[in-house]
């Protein structure tokens, strides 16, 4: 009896179908193009098609659960959810040696950035190991962060004196190198910083600032990449992780980098052109209404100098919170691959 018992217990296991994989899942910024036209698809079409139904995946996005941008990883770690993905620059706080990742001015094309990240990208596994718990699943980027000013512009030399709104530390570090006035403000609350005069000027990727209508209350537009390209990191919780099995993590592993971080940075370049065209009115719009903001042009004297308050000043500031273990590994990934050296 009890042997036919354990048979019938064993049929009735293998009967039974697999329980799916659930994964909860917290996005970036609802409103901008990477979680709508990137992350949407992926996590709620792609990779459960790809699973055949082995996956689930429930998402929102942090700023839909009201949380505060810094708490995002932090959150991740303590396995309030199982993925999340936001800028790397809003978790420096905890982890200063991650603002290695996107530095302003050393990439001027998407191509150029993604050597970047690419080169940088064990480093950044180990940090949010180190520090969040997690594990890095994927790399995408924003557009450019450019810098959108309520104030006569011609150059960047007319930012000296300028309140203006940084987009992450080591581009605050850096407008403050310029001779600016590095301010902190949220991007939900930029608008009216800038009506009001709260800040001059304001850094943030040119879709971004379509999107969010600040070409209502600036006037000018500095297509430079001031806050580099706003890296967006996509994590899961390290115990989830080792918790799937080997060919869960496969099936993740090559399903995000096909079906969502190849095609981010394939419109990338495109993106930025795109939106310039929409802010100014040089060019097609292919977004919607394209607007009149004065474009203004960086002589190649105002980079040069840029760059070298970068190098000299801005990077060996960095060093010096980030610590020698990080900064070496910088100047041998990162570092080697756009031709700088950090010295402190």
């Amino acid at each position: 009896m009890k042997k036919t018992i354990s048979v019938l217990a064993v049929s009735a296991a293998l009967a039974m179908p697999a329980m799916a994989e659930e994964l909860s899942v917290v996005g970036s910024w609802s409103s901008l193009p990477l979680h709508n036209e990137y992350e949407v698809p992926f996590w709620s079409e792609i990779l459960p098609a790809a699973s055949e139904g082995e996956i689930e995946v429930s998402l929102t996005t942090h700023n839909q659960m009201n949380l505060g941008v810094g708490d995002v990883f932090r959150l991740l770690g303590d396995g309030v959810y199982d993925v999340a993905m936001t800028v790397a620059d809003y978790a420096v706080a905890d982890a200063p040696e991650l603002e290695g990742l996107d530095v302003p001015l050393l990439a001027l094309s998407a191509a150029d950035a993604r050597t970047m990240v690419d080169a940088a990208r064990p480093m950044v596994t180990d940090i949010y190991h180190e520090r969040f718990n997690s594990h890095v699943l994927a790399i995408a980027p924003y557009p450019p962060q450019v810098v959108f000013c309520n104030a006569d512009i011609a150059s960047l030399d007319d930012l000296k004196g300028l309140k203006v709104r940084a987009s992450g530390r080591m581009t605050a570090k850096f407008l403050e190198a310029l001779g600016a006035e590095g301010v902190n403000v949220s991007f939900a609350e930029v608008p009216g910083a800038l009506q009001k005069g709260v800040v001059d000027c304001a850094v943030t990727g040119a879709g971004s600032g379509y999107s969010a209508g600040w070409w209502e209350v600036s006037s000018h537009l500095l297509p430079i990449p001031l806050g580099g390209w706003d890296s967006v990191v996509t994590a899961m919780n390290l115990d989830k992780w080792n918790s799937l099995d080997e060919a869960t993590q496969s099936l993740i592993s090559e399903q995000i980098v096909s079906g969502f971080e190849e095609p981010a940075w394939a419109s990338a370049q495109d993106a930025l052109v795109n939106d310039i065209a929409c802010l100014t009115g040089n060019g097609e719009c292919p977004a919607g209404d394209s607007h009149s903001m004065t474009l203004v042009e960086v002589s190649d004297a105002d980079f040069d100098n840029a760059r070298a308050v970068l190098v000299d000043q801005v990077l060996p500031e960095w060093a010096e919170r980030a610590g020698d273990e990080w900064t070496a590994r910088w100047n041998e990934t990162v570092g080697s691959v756009v031709g700088v050296t950090i010295t402190k």
